[in-house]
């Protein structure tokens, strides 16, 4: 993704509330956290970092049984407006389009972590990204791999009716950067991600979900800034429709939650970005073929010192 601060450049125990057993206050929380982080967060930008939003949703933090899946997400971001520190359009004629195509290889054991199921998994994305800024006169179109994330240690809880997931994982800067083609697939830095969720399914054929994700980012390749910390979560309410459908609404959160450090950070670093996007999601299982099927489509809003858009991602996941 592509931040307010590089198209300037070419100007010139948290969560512990997952873990409560009140599933009324779960989802008094859950709900309330959408409305009060929608207000109460203050103007915030920076360089984006490497997860993209958007792919995961209903009951984003169960994880499956023991075995070899296979899943591959195809997604399409546009944007066309940049927005400011202010969340105004800077009116630059925005036209950005990112196509991906991501693989993602997942092993969950039989051995046993701190009481969970020990999993592991690697996930790599193939991205095609066409950038244009026409009152610049900025154009930039590239494709190729980016940056690969290895999981090592991915934990899942099963108790009653609560799912609940864990992760750390790594992303390698591999994925072709240059500082100046703001179309780069890859990042030009390494992070570190911590993951932590919460699943609640009730009786009703309900459930709601929640998945958060904090990463921490090394410096940038050929000049010295280091990207701030990022906080963002997934989320998703929906229902059963029977043993095949499920259908809800799901939704995302991002904020920088740290300044940009290093000696070539020239713009203000206590500019924070942040995004938050809503839409509908729907899902099929179909256990005969051992296969799954995930769409959904998010508008995002609110947003800061970034490119404000839409995001359309399908999920197929195959069971080995």
């Amino acid at each position: 993704m592509v931040s307010g601060k590089r198209i300037a450049h070419f100007f010139s125990k948290g969560l512990s509330v997952i873990f409560m057993r009140s599933e009324k206050m779960f989802l008094v929380l859950l709900m309330l956290g959408f409305i009060n982080l929608f207000s109460l967060c203050p103007s915030i930008a920076g360089e984006t970092g490497h997860y993209v939003n958007g792919v995961e949703g209903l009951r984003a933090a169960s994880l499956p049984p023991k075995g070899f899946y296979y899943r591959t997400y195809f997604a399409h971001y546009g944007a066309d407006r940049l927005m400011d520190a202010n969340g105004n359009d800077l009116n630059l004629d925005l036209d950005l389009d990112i196509w991906a195509s991501v693989h993602r290889f997942i092993w969950i054991t039989d051995r046993k972590f701190l009481g969970g199921t020990y999993g592991y998994d690697i996930i790599i994305p193939f991205l095609d990204i066409n950038f244009n800024l026409g009152k610049a006169n900025l154009h930039d179109h590239q494709r190729g791999i980016a940056d690969i994330i290895i999981e090592p240690m991915v934990l899942s809880w099963h108790q009653g009716n609560w799912d609940f997931a864990a992760a750390y994982g790594y992303y390698l800067s591999n994925g072709k950067f240059d500082l100046t083609r703001p179309a780069s697939p890859g990042k030009g830095f390494n992070s570190h991600m911590l993951t932590l969720g919460a699943t609640r399914n009730f009786t009703s054929g309900w459930h709601a979900s929640i998945l958060a994700r904090y990463e921490i980012h090394g410096g940038k390749e050929n000049t010295d800034v280091t990207p701030g910390d990022e906080f963002h979560f997934e989320w998703g309410i929906g229902k059963k429709v029977n043993s095949r459908w499920n259908a809800g609404l799901a939704g995302y959160c991002q904020w920088q939650v740290s300044d940009d450090k290093g000696s070539a950070v020239t713009w203000d670093p206590s500019i924070h970005d942040r995004v938050f996007a809503m839409g509908p999601e729907i899902s099929a299982f179909y256990p005969d073929r051992k296969m799954q099927f995930d769409i959904r489509h998010l508008w995002e809003f609110d947003a800061r010192d970034r490119p404000e858009g839409q995001m359309t991602s399908m999920t197929l996941t195959f069971i080995f």
